[in-house]
């Protein structure tokens, strides 16, 4: 990992911030005195759904978008039609995750983390920071009181209260030539030395957790977050996410357009073409075995054979994608563009 990295993280590149760390060349000026107070709010904006939205998910039936600028969207009738909550922030929110119809939370830059008890109705302000000039990148919740925010240089929360307060923990994963030896403890002082960027965690039905990392690095912890593993890494370019599939399958995907596939929970990796050289952002289960992952330049990556072999779908506008779901036999895209639907029959092999 390259020691000349700056400290300061452009706004203006949002989405490439939230999926692959990238920075601007000086530090970002100290935010202003009001964007520090309690009475700190988002703005309401008529064109919010064509605006920078980084990531989505279901609270219940509803769908929940995050973008910059604090900016939340909700839609109660599959998308159809958008209204935006206030929201306690105007940094911008790169993840946000449910995990049921009330309980959820977002995370973003200035290390910002915001709590929902309602579906994304009204939100509370739980954590802020900043001064550590950096974005928390993705947020998981095992249930309504416990959860992990992850995020740049190895930044690594955990909550036991349903995300009204957090706990910094220092992230020291097993190495691999030590595999014979105790996992080492997330309250431990021990570990990689690097403090890579962790962008993506994301669980199997299992309860393993699994953290996709910037230089090569893929993480696994088999007792919900409290030890993790080094995992064997197919190449040293940075990974923006990880998809467990059915048993012990799972894919992890990042930069130009590099995929693969484990059948033994990352133990191994086989390389599945893409054919495609943009960064791949996001990933959704279809139904009838069937995978979606986005990207960037417009790019859709569609399988209908379990995971093991995609073909290209790419936007005439090829405007990026940040993250892609499922939404009522439809796939709802956001990033550069907005928010998009399209059928899910329009997809290749549909």
């Amino acid at each position: 990992m390259s020691t000349a990295r700056a400290i300061g993280w452009s706004v203006t590149l949002a989405l490439g911030a939230a999926l692959a760390c990238a920075f601007a060349d000086e530090p970002a000026a100290p935010p202003a005195p009001q964007e520090q107070g309690a009475a700190e709010q988002s703005e309401i904006a008529p064109l919010a759904p064509k605006s920078l939205l980084l990531d989505a998910a279901l609270a219940g039936t509803r769908i929940v978008l995050v973008g910059e600028r604090g900016q939340v969207l909700l839609s109660d009738d599959q998308g159809a039609s958008w209204r935006q909550p206030a929201t306690p922030t105007r940094s911008s929110l790169t993840a946000v995750f449910f995990v049921d119809a009330t309980h959820g939370w977002a995370v973003g830059h200035d290390e910002v983390i915001l709590r929902s008890e309602d579906g994304g109705e009204h939100w509370e302000r739980v954590h802020f920071r900043p001064e550590a000039e950096q974005p928390l990148l993705d947020v998981w919740f095992r249930d309504t009181d416990h959860g992990i925010a992850v995020g740049a240089y190895s930044s690594y929360y955990t909550s036991a209260d349903g995300g009204r307060t957090w706990q910094a923990r220092p992230f020291a994963p097993i190495m691999p030539a030590a595999r014979g030896a105790k996992p080492a403890s997330t309250d431990a002082g021990q570990g990689d030395e690097e403090q890579y960027h962790l962008n993506g965690i994301a669980a199997d039905s299992g309860g393993r957790l699994y953290l996709a990392a910037e230089a090569g690095h893929l993480y696994r912890s088999d007792d919900g977050g409290a030890t993790w593993l080094t995992l064997k890494s197919p190449y040293a370019g940075s990974f923006f996410g990880v998809l467990p599939l059915d048993g012990a399958a799972v894919l992890a995907f990042g930069m130009r357009g590099h995929l693969f596939r484990s059948e033994n929970s990352g133990g191994d990796w086989t390389e599945i073409t893409t054919g495609v050289p943009a960064m791949l952002t996001s990933a959704v289960r279809l139904p009838q075995h069937g995978v979606a992952i986005s990207g960037l330049a417009g790019v859709l990556l569609v399988s209908r054979d379990g995971g093991h072999s995609f073909r290209v779908e790419q936007q005439a506008d090829r405007k990026g994608m940040s993250a892609v779901l499922l939404v009522s036999g439809k796939l709802l895209t956001v990033g550069d563009g907005g928010v998009l639907l399209r059928p899910l029959t329009a997809a290749p092999g549909g």
